[in-house]
Order: structure tokens, then sequence, then C-alpha cells
């Protein structure tokens, strides 16, 4: 008799943490993140104005940003007028050595890449903020910076830098 008195209230206790959390979620997603009354979502082109110039950087990373947003929210991406609007460059692209051999040459490379961000709330603008961004990827020394390393230095990059976006524009981290 006391174990089903114990189901039951554990039952009803789930149900009512259930329907308390889903009720209370609004606009928010489970990503942690609200758009609030946003409807549309605009990231423009970033372009690369770095020093070093990598040709695929500004498309994989603005398509990178467009995609974390379109998965991670409701938002209908626009080319115009969004109410959420991203805009910024890419400041910096280096490749720098981080450590070395006992002959005294570099065992590892680190490739940062470095953005600026502009972002506008049309519906509540005190969200407004222009930040920078920014993240590595550390690959050996011997490795050409090409082909399926840079696919992979591109794909840690941009999971980090996409993420600490949303983060600083929707979740408010």
């Amino acid at each position: 008799m006391n174990r089903q008195i114990n189901h039951l209230f554990n039952s009803t206790l789930i149900i009512v943490l259930i329907i308390t959390f889903t009720a209370g979620c609004g606009a928010y997603s489970f990503t942690g993140g609200s758009t609030g009354e946003a409807k549309t979502l605009q990231i423009d082109y970033f372009p690369n104005n770095s020093e070093l110039v990598e040709p695929r950087l500004s498309q994989a990373f603005t398509l990178a940003l467009q995609d974390l947003f379109l998965k991670q929210t409701n938002l209908n991406l626009v080319k115009t007028n969004g109410d959420l609007q991203f805009e910024g460059e890419i400041t910096q692209y280096r490749i720098e050595p981080m450590s070395a051999t006992a002959q005294q040459t570099a065992a590892q490379n680190r490739l940062t890449i470095m953005l600026n961000v502009r972002f506008f709330n049309k519906l509540k603008e005190v969200d407004n903020f222009t930040q920078s961004f920014s993240f590595y990827y550390d690959y050996d020394a011997n490795a050409q910076l090409t082909g399926s390393i840079l696919d992979e230095a591109f794909k840690v990059i941009f999971e980090r830098i996409t993420q600490d976006i949303f983060n600083a524009s929707i979740a408010k981290w």
C-alpha cells in the first residue's frame, strides 16, 4: 500500500513538473534562448578583412551562423529588414607556432579566427551590441592547413564562435 502511494505521488509530481516547465517556456527554446516577438532573422555576409585571406572563410562562416540560428530557433531567414540582424566582418585569420620540439622547430601551429559582430534587435533595441568573438584550432606543424585539416579547423572554430554569438544575442549568457 505504501509503495503504491509513493508511486502515485512520484507520478503526480513528475506530471506537475512537466506541465509547469512547458507552460513556463513561452518564447524560450530548449537551447536556452528567447527570440521574444521576433519572427525574422537577417544574417549578412561576413567579409574577410584580415591580412591573411582564406577564400572560403567568409561564405563558410556566414552559412555556419545561419545554420545554427535556423536549427536552434523558429525564426525565418530573410535578406533584408529582419527583426533580428547580424552583420560584421572577419578581422583576423592568423596562423602562428604554438609549441616547440627539442630541435627548436614548431610542433604545433594554431589557427585563430576573430570576428567583429554587430547585433540589432528591432523589437528590443536595448539588446543591440557590438562585440568581438574568436576561437582557435591547434594542428600538427608538419601538416598543411588545407583539405580535411582546414575543414576540421573551420568546424571546431565555427561551432564555438557561432554558439558564443547565439549565447550573447539570444540566450543572454
